[in-house]
């Protein structure tokens, strides 16, 4: 089963020391679960400030700088992985370390038919 792990967090709650182990101990899990063939993808985000939204309503295009929505916590990275169950996922989601100052949601992808890629 795939699930997409959201990371969300405050994004100044982190000082520079916190964020670069944050990141070295993230980067060691993603490692392991390729050794296990659980790691499908991950990545970190740039900040919120620089999101861009496109919204159409009635066929009028709208571009806005910033998030979807102003919250306390702000979407950091992802996580993709291919694991047994719901319980494998939580039992991943509690070991990354932005579980410690913020939140990781777990989602279930929807799984699609193959699309062939053209270039």
């Amino acid at each position: 089963m795939k699930y997409m792990l959201l990371i969300y967090g405050t994004e100044s709650c982190w000082t520079e020391a916190e964020r670069s182990a944050c990141m070295q101990e993230s980067m060691e899990i993603c490692h392991e679960l390729n050794e296990q063939g659980k790691y499908l993808a991950a990545s970190p985000l740039h900040p919120v400030s620089t999101a861009t939204c496109v919204r159409v309503r009635e066929d009028r295009k709208m571009v806005t700088d910033g998030p979807f929505a102003e919250t306390v916590e702000q979407l950091g990275g992802y996580y993709v992985i291919d694991v047994d169950d719901l319980d494998e996922a939580i039992a991943i989601a509690e070991r990354l370390p932005p579980a410690k100052k913020g939140t990781v949601e777990i989602r279930p992808i929807f799984e699609l038919p193959e699309i062939e890629v053209k270039r």
